[in-house]
């Protein structure tokens, strides 16, 4: 009797485990393995422009990619709904485009198809028990973390704003729907024209999804060549190669391209952070009148430094710059102002809630010229001493706009 009741309940518990098996697999094979071999991108790509897909997560076999997973620490067995797969599956991109939608339609199905396999999967004892996988048979992307978290969407746009944002000014007189010449132009143009909308985000998935980009060449890119008119533009020629606007525009267009077409193999291919101050675009403009023939049709550049009562001097470094080509037949510069504040700091905090703008006061204005040109085939260095053509002080309420312009006759800057 004993011999029987011990026969039957080890029929019983096979049967139960080959049931389980036989669950989990089904699951898999009607609900994961379609994922594996969709030619369409998962959900990942909500999140990540390239280096991850859940594709990379699955192998053609269920019970070799569930001991992937767990071998990787994906799964949780105590608690099968809280594993790891899981949230990276339910991360989304937080955004309310259409696009986004569609991708949470996408999310949800692969959720709730790896959830219910990994639900089942969990509960077999062999699966549990089952040898770890070779190292080079795990199933996972084959770009290190770094350069995956790299190229997450939050971050392209945290670099969008610091590149491409904060120089808008530049553009928005004519490219916003804020800005003086917009209305004649879209009605000239078309819509296209506002490519500056009403939050960063916006602005760059509309520049995403628009022809500016060239992701084979991006220093060929449209949103390049209109403003070194390059390629005709209706508002003239509104950078150099080598201004501060290019330098921001050029390091975005460049990282970007890289990221989206997947060009990053390792961490160190990875671009250095940027150093430096924070910049925030303002309409605060300075105007330089009488410039001298030699600073005629060359980039000039322009930084404040305000005074520092504590040290009864004025500070080691700027709170304000500005650069552009000097109208030489007009002999005129001017241009609105960036400030400047250490990341992190509370003026950068505190700019970064409201406008940015400068108290009135004194300030000492340093003026550089690239005489020669140097930015031209060397778009990446900076203007140094040798282009300092000199300073002068000047005091000034600052006043924002267009028709409000602190001017300066250029005379009066001295070696």
């Amino acid at each position: 009797m004993n011999t029987f009741i011990l026969a039957l309940g080890l029929w019983l518990t096979g049967s139960l485990v080959g049931a389980l098996g036989a669950d989990a697999r089904a699951i898999f094979e009607k609900r994961i393995l379609p994922i594996f071999n969709s030619p369409n991108p998962s959900s990942c790509m909500e999140c990540h422009l390239a280096g991850v897909d859940l594709k990379n997560y699955i192998l053609p076999s269920h019970e070799k990619t569930f001991l992937s997973l767990r071998d990787q620490g994906l799964i949780d067995f105590v608690k099968p709904a809280d594993s790891k797969i899981l949230r990276l599956i339910a991360m989304g991109g937080g955004t309310n485009q259409g696009a986004a939608l569609i991708s949470a339609k996408v999310r949800e199905a692969e959720y709730t198809a790896f959830a219910d396999w990994i639900e089942a999967s969990a509960r077999d004892p062999k699966l549990r028990k089952a040898a770890p996988l070779p190292l080079a048979k795990l199933a996972k992307p084959s770009r290190p973390l770094e350069v995956i978290r790299h190229a997450r969407t939050d971050r392209v746009l945290a670099s969008f704003e610091e590149n491409i944002w904060s120089q808008r000014f530049r553009c928005s007189g004519c490219h916003s729907t804020k800005g003086a010449d917009n209305a004649k132009l879209v009605a000239e143009h078309g819509e296209q024209v506002s490519w500056i909308k009403e939050t960063p985000e916006a602005t760059m998935r509309m520049l995403m999804d628009s022809e500016n980009i060239n992701l084979k060449q991006p220093e060929r890119s449209r949103l390049l060549l209109k403003p070194l008119n390059e390629v005709k533009h209706g508002g003239g020629q509104k950078m150099l190669p080598g201004d501060m606007t290019y330098k921001a525009f050029r390091a975005w267009l460049d990282d970007y391209a890289k990221s989206v077409t997947d060009r990053y193999a390792s961490a160190a291919d990875l671009p250095k952070p940027k150093s430096g101050p924070a910049y925030f675009g303002t309409e605060i403009w300075l105007k330089l009148t009488e410039t001298p023939p030699e600073w005629g049709d060359r980039l000039l550049q322009v930084t404040v430094f305000p005074w520092d009562e504590t040290r009864k001097a004025w500070a080691s470094e700027p709170i304000a710059t500005a650069d552009r080509l000097v109208w030489g037949k007009g002999k005129l510069w001017q241009h609105s102002l960036a400030l400047l504040a250490p990341k992190n700091s509370e003026r950068a905090r505190q700019w970064s809630q409201g406008p940015a703008s400068l108290p009135q006061g004194r300030y000492l204005i340093k003026i550089h010229v690239d005489a020669k040109e140097r930015l031209k085939s060397d778009w990446n260095s900076t203007l140094g001493d040798a282009e300092l053509v000199g300073q002068t002080i000047i005091e000034s309420k600052w006043p924002t706009g267009y028709g409000e312009m602190t001017t300066v006759k250029a005379n009066q800057v001295k070696r």
